[in-house]
């Protein structure tokens, strides 16, 4: 038995057209590579990076307190009494 794949590919057969969609996608990839390699990674200054990590907690604990806000005004006897448990939970782990 023979096997259909042996024959050799010459590289003359092979048609790359430059004018294909996957050639220009492989010009804007090669670009956005080319891109990274001469890109610099310095790292930002101290106080730029803590007031960017502040205004982030800031807007996550913002978004988290109108959610606990909303939680409550909707069922504010559920929210009494599991306060109502935790403080006593935290009480009892205090007189330890």
């Amino acid at each position: 038995m023979t096997d259909p794949y042996t024959s050799t590919t010459v590289t003359e057969d092979i048609d790359d057209a430059v004018d294909t969609t996957a050639a220009d996608l492989d010009r804007q990839a090669d670009a956005i590579l080319a891109e990274g390699e001469n890109r610099t990674f310095d790292a930002p200054p101290l106080r730029q990076a803590v007031r960017r990590d502040a205004a982030a907690a800031r807007d996550w604990s913002q978004t988290r307190v109108q959610r606990l806000c909303g939680a409550v005004e909707q069922e504010p006897v559920k929210a009494t009494l599991v306060a109502l448990g935790v403080g006593v939970l935290i009480g009892l782990l205090a007189a330890r």
